[in-house]
């Protein structure tokens, strides 16, 4: 393992499409049995003082698929339009869903997105 450094992991990671990359997390995922989901935070009971600081506004989202619907084929275009993937990359990404489409947006490119999904006969989330 020492031949290996985490410069060549990530180099290696860096050349991988999205789809390969999530295929290579729910691996590993279900080898070492963990989640590469977000930790969920816990609200701490806090005074004024806590609810007098300002909420940080996000500005970046990421668009999920979480269902195909049944205008599948309508739905691997729009994808298609979206993220430039070829015709089997944006296939399996539908047929893998719930998977991300894209991630750190615009709220307003998000919501386009979305709406062209939606539209194509997707069910869509933004987070």
């Amino acid at each position: 393992m020492a031949d290996i450094t985490k410069a060549d992991v990530v180099a290696f990671i860096e050349k991988m499409t999205v789809l390969e990359l999530a295929e290579l997390v729910k691996e590993l995922e279900e080898k070492f049995g963990v989640s590469a989901a977000a930790p969920v935070a816990v609200a701490v009971a806090g005074g004024p003082a806590a609810s007098a600081e300002p909420a940080e506004e996000k500005t970046e989202f990421d668009i999920i698929l979480k269902n195909a619907g049944a205008n599948k084929i309508n739905v691997i275009k729009v994808v298609r339009a979206l993220t430039s993937l070829g015709l089997k990359e944006a296939k399996d990404l539908v047929d893998g869903a719930p998977s991300p489409v894209k991630t750190g947006v615009s709220k307003a490119e998000a919501e386009e997105a979305k709406k062209q999904l939606v539209e194509a006969g997707a069910e869509v989330e933004i987070k």
